[in-house]
């Protein structure tokens, strides 16, 4: 069966989102040697992913300890609210939160996932109280040691098959 993906991106595109997302910074002529194609043609191609809305954005990625953040935080996030403009105004408020780098609606025993960066305990624990005044029902704070890995890169390309 046919997927989505294969419908709408071609062997091309596909090499070029997975350049891309492992090399930012290469300028088009280089990745148009890679791809086989023309610069012009690439770069038109480039513009037509990101219209698509297969390249969201480019970003530049920041080394947190260097810059003094020392505690990644994983937060689990339960609350007793069923009322959907409540859960708004709480989603909302989570949005706007610098310390907040991801947050994600769960199924299971928790309502939110929150990973988040913080400098220090008294960050943390400044962090937890604005927690509490969204209403929040129950806090679970998992703080991590180590970074064991740390990806953005999708696998989009068979490993096998790149070898």
């Amino acid at each position: 069966m046919e997927s989505y993906v294969s419908k709408v991106l071609d062997e091309i595109d596909i090499k070029i989102l997975d350049l891309l997302q492992k090399e930012s910074q290469i300028n088009n002529a280089e990745l148009a040697r890679r791809v086989n194609l023309s610069p012009p043609a690439t770069h038109t191609r480039i513009k037509r992913l990101e219209s698509e809305g297969f390249i969201e954005r480019q970003v530049a990625i920041l080394n947190q300890e260097k810059l003094g953040f020392d505690l990644l935080c994983y937060i689990f996030i339960s609350t007793n609210i069923h009322q959907s403009e409540l859960l708004e105004k709480i989603e909302g408020s989570l949005a706007t939160m610098s310390e907040v780098l991801e947050c994600h609606c769960l199924t299971g025993e928790h309502d939110y996932l929150l990973k988040v960066v913080i400098r220090d305990r008294k960050e943390l624990d400044y962090f937890i109280r604005k927690l509490n005044k969204l209403g929040i029902s129950r806090i679970q704070t998992n703080l991590s040691l180590r970074e064991v890995k740390n990806s953005t890169i999708l696998p989009i390309v068979d490993n096998e098959q790149s070898c």
